[in-house]
């Protein structure tokens, strides 16, 4: 966010609650999104009552992904797909990014886990001679991309990209921009927060919203499908 001619790293926590509404939980002003920054939010988080995530969905942020290990490991990761395919694509030459873009697709919205795998097998097969650091985007942590699977099938378009703060985060740049800067670091954060809060008020359920307690609950779920209960939800 603009501060003048200064940036507000704003570090910005949603979830989704058991009824299916999604709800922000969290925001705060960080440094650079550094583990730190993030660590002490999700502590602040638990403090505060909440209960590890079963899976968390985020960008590439380093900082992020090894904060949550730290606070919450027992929480999945799963990598937002919008991130990821732009970074593949911007360490690829343009001539070969629509094909690129094409292969990420078949990997992304394959049908299981299976065909997705393959597609990924696909993909390095096709790239990796030319362009093994593009490659190496997907290769290196395949299950940080695929975690979905596991998840109700309702819910994979929820899961698959970081777009509920994407796009609510879409309205502050512009309205920061708009007003040429907030004007301090408190002021940015408290327009941050009105904003968003405003926003939630039209944010949707996720899809299937009665899925989400069995998901809290333990339940397995395999390409989509309901598998296996624990012997905690099956009481």
């Amino acid at each position: 966010m603009r501060l003048g001619e200064d940036r507000l790293c704003c570090l910005v926590v949603v979830g989704v609650r058991a009824d299916g509404r999604k709800e922000l939980v969290a925001i705060t002003g960080g440094y650079r999104e550094s583990t730190e920054s993030w660590a002490s939010l999700l502590r602040d988080c638990k403090r505060r009552g909440m209960r590890a995530p079963v899976l968390a969905v985020g960008d590439g942020a380093l900082g992020f992904w090894a904060a949550v290990r730290d606070v919450f490991p027992e929480t999945t990761e799963q990598r937002c797909w919008f991130h990821v395919s732009a970074n593949v694509l911007n360490a690829l030459p343009k001539s070969v990014q629509p094909a690129a873009r094409r292969a990420l697709a078949e990997i992304r919205d394959a049908e299981d886990k299976a065909h997705a795998e393959a597609a990924i097998k696909a993909f390095a097969d096709e790239f990796e001679a030319k362009w093994p650091k593009a490659v190496a985007k997907i290769t290196d942590k395949p299950e940080a991309l695929l975690a979905f699977y596991d998840m109700p099938a309702e819910h994979w378009i929820h899961l698959k990209t970081t777009n509920p703060i994407e796009s609510t985060f879409a309205t502050v740049r512009l309205r920061t921009k708009v007003t040429k800067g907030a004007g301090s670091r408190s002021a940015g954060l408290a327009m941050a927060y009105k904003l968003i809060t405003t926003a939630e008020s039209r944010w949707r359920a996720v899809n299937a919203p009665h899925l989400v307690a069995l998901v809290r609950a333990g339940a397995l779920f395999h390409n989509g499908v309901l598998v296996e209960r624990s012997e905690e939800v099956a009481a």
